[in-house]
């Protein structure tokens, strides 16, 4: 049998022919990254093993989830690593105000391109599958040996065929398509394996979208998701690419554990209730329920703070207001997105619907700061995890959902329909 495009990466990145599922192999990895919670406790781990990182052109630090610094272990933390990074020279000098969220800023820096073998010490990591690459997030020890040597082991995981055909309809996108999966087959339902999107719906799909479903494979429980490198890939890395880039496609005889058929058209808006990504209701039961009150609203991180998101989030509040029970946070995933935002005018949509624009962080999605939830109250997040605790006390509640469908729900106070409240997008 064939193999699938994750395996070809892994077996070029070992030096072999082939490998099979299940087979362990020791690669070398082109990107090693780690952020400002999971670098510092990898540093003393390498310091073990290491006086010199094994190339400073790949290995990046980001400063993203306390930061702008919260407190002082957050800032000593921050310390951390940028002391770290100038010692070692690293290329890739990360820092607040000229970065953004490590998942966004790592493709549109064009730091990670298409048939990488890439590992983070993140479990989202994974996003980069988007551009063609193999990613996946791992421990700080494993981080501080990537660092070290350029190499890591893997198990080489199993795969499941997504056969994507269709188009998605208005107000539907990446994050109604993952949460349908995910629904479908469970936060469990690709554990350790590779989910692998591929047919015509591909097409369909803006990168935006891409990002956002291979963002949250691991919610699947997937060691990776990667989609084929096509047209609109090809634009994306021509655009973004600071290095050449390698295209690997899946063998037509592919071996796939199980194939789901996904019809990108019969997707309706999607929203994952507490406290799983796997609870996935359609506004259609939604609306079928007691309006479900909200406290608040927040529109960003690595899964749902690019550009486009933005844009269909400003076209649907653009003229509105936001409930006078509910505060909403919007959060760019980059300073760049940050800037465009402000050129396209979407910023002054925002605050004159009420909204507060916070700079690029990870922040509020795991209950770090700028958007902590308090006892009983209820969130509607384009975040990526909903468990007990995550943004806050353990008795709040988060609702996962489209940009689309969390700027729709500000306006309404309630989890709402966003194809009902209109919008350019």
């Amino acid at each position: 049998m064939g193999m699938t495009m994750t395996q070809k990466i892994l077996a070029d990145h070992a030096g072999v022919k082939e490998v099979h599922a299940g087979e362990l192999i020791e690669a070398n990895v082109d990107i090693v990254m780690a952020n400002d919670i999971t670098g510092p406790m990898a540093l003393p781990i390498f310091k073990k093993m290491s006086d010199k990182v094994f190339d400073k052109n790949k290995v990046v630090l980001v400063p993203d989830h306390f930061t702008p610094n919260k407190d002082i272990k957050s800032a000593e933390n921050s310390k951390a690593i940028r002391e770290f990074s100038r010692e070692q020279g690293l290329t890739h000098h990360m820092e607040q105000g000229k970065c953004g969220v490590e998942h966004a800023i790592l493709p549109e820096s064009g730091i990670v391109v298409a048939g990488d073998a890439v590992i983070g010490a993140d479990s989202h990591t994974c996003t980069y599958g988007a551009i063609g690459a193999f990613s996946t997030g791992v421990g700080t020890t494993d981080i501080a040996t990537g660092m070290a040597t350029g190499q890591l082991w893997f198990k080489v995981p199993s795969a499941i065929k997504f056969n994507l055909h269709g188009k998605l309809p208005k107000y539907v996108s990446g994050k109604d398509v993952i949460l349908h999966i995910i629904g479908r087959i469970g936060v469990d339902g690709a554990l350790y394996k590779s989910m692998e999107f591929t047919g015509e719906g591909v097409k369909e799909l803006s990168m935006a979208d891409r990002f956002t479903i291979c963002n949250m494979a691991i919610e699947a429980g997937a060691k990776n998701g990667i989609f084929p490198v096509d047209e609109a890939a090809i634009e994306y890395l021509d655009k973004h690419a600071k290095r050449e880039y390698k295209i690997y496609e899946a063998d037509k005889d592919a071996e796939y554990e199980e194939v789901v058929d996904v019809d990108l058209s019969a997707i309706r808006p999607t929203v994952a209730f507490p406290h799983l990504p796997g609870n996935a209701k359609t506004v259609d039961e939604i609306e079928a329920m007691d309006k479900i009150y909200i406290d608040q609203v927040v529109i960003g991180s690595c899964t749902n703070g690019r550009m486009e998101d933005l844009r269909k989030a400003a076209a649907i509040l653009k003229g509105k207001k936001v409930a006078d029970n509910v505060r909403v946070m919007v959060v760019p995933a980059t300073q760049k997105i940050y800037l465009q935002c402000i050129l396209e005018g979407i910023l002054e949509t925002f605050v004159e619907a009420g909204c507060a624009v916070n700079t690029p962080s990870c922040g509020p999605c795991m209950g770090g700061h700028m958007g902590v939830l308090a006892k009983g109250e209820k969130c509607v997040s384009t975040t990526n995890r909903n468990f007990v605790g995550r943004m806050g006390d353990v008795e709040s509640l988060i609702y996962l959902a489209s940009p689309e469908t969390a700027a729709a729900s500000a306006i309404a106070g309630y989890i709402a329909n966003p194809e009902k409240f209109g919008g350019n997008n």
